[in-house]
């Protein structure tokens, strides 16, 4: 299942660092991770690969844009998608041959992608080491989250564990057979104080490792190695503070 050739609607499909320096960006990542990476694209886009095939994408910032990895979800309009946002930050638009994006925030501030595919369907390797695992929703206000995705992507809440909910979408199967969580999961939810945003998570061989590097290369390490069983995390800033987190999958 780690390899991806289309993915359905309401399902989180493709992750990207907007950044000051995207060549400074790529060699931390390509240090660290082993990324190689194609381009440039339209506006300074860059894509990164494992195995010759896409899981990641780093670009120029916009003037006012904040480094940060953003995450897209698949729809089969852009348009319409955004007409059922109420706060529209980036208008739909063409980034042509790979596709039609928007992004808006929800209730709590957040913002979030979504990617209507032309040539770039998302990422082609996912849950396998150096590739894209999960995307997280951080907010103060869960229940106001659950109803704005359900009313967006057709995203069901349940709760799993004290302050974390997962978001389903019902007939969806992804993620890989002996997961501990169901496989129509598409995101997760953390109530946190902090202000609301989405990370996003990176399987990896030794979690431990990438942080002891991470600060040679340029970057910080914003939480150390910490157990959460049957995963290890930690959670990594780039030279520009985006962070994202790796996870030591159970048995890799």
């Amino acid at each position: 299942m780690s390899e991806r050739d289309a993915y359905p609607a309401g399902v989180p499909c493709w992750v990207d660092n907007l950044v000051p320096d995207p060549a400074r960006a790529m060699d931390f990542y390509r240090e660290l991770l082993g990324w190689e990476f194609d381009g440039p694209g339209p506006a300074d886009y860059y894509v990164a690969k494992v195995r010759g095939r896409d899981v990641a994408g780093v670009g120029h910032a916009p003037p006012g844009v904040s480094p940060g990895w953003n995450t897209y979800v698949s729809v089969a309009s852009a348009d319409e998608t955004a007409r059922a946002a109420d706060r529209v930050i980036v208008e739909p638009f063409d980034v042509l041959p790979a596709g039609r994006l928007a992004a808006f925030a929800d209730p709590g501030g957040a913002l979030i992608g979504v990617w209507e595919p032309v040539e770039r369907l998302g990422c082609q390797l996912v849950n396998e080491p150096a590739a894209y695992a999960m995307s997280a929703l951080h907010t103060r206000d869960p229940d106001a989250a659950a109803r704005f995705y359900h009313d967006v992507f057709g995203w069901e809440s349940e709760p799993f564990a004290p302050g974390i909910s997962l978001f389903r979408l019902p007939g969806y199967v992804g993620g890989e057979p002996a997961q501990p969580v169901p496989r129509d999961v598409v995101a997760v939810m953390a109530q946190d104080d902090g202000p609301a945003r989405w990370s996003v998570d990176f399987w990896v061989t030794d979690a431990d490792d990438l942080a002891s590097r991470a600060p040679e290369l340029g970057g910080r390490v914003v939480v150390p190695p910490f157990d959460s069983i049957p995963t290890r995390q930690a959670v990594i800033a780039d030279p520009f503070g985006a962070a994202f987190s790796v996870t030591t999958a159970a048995g890799k």
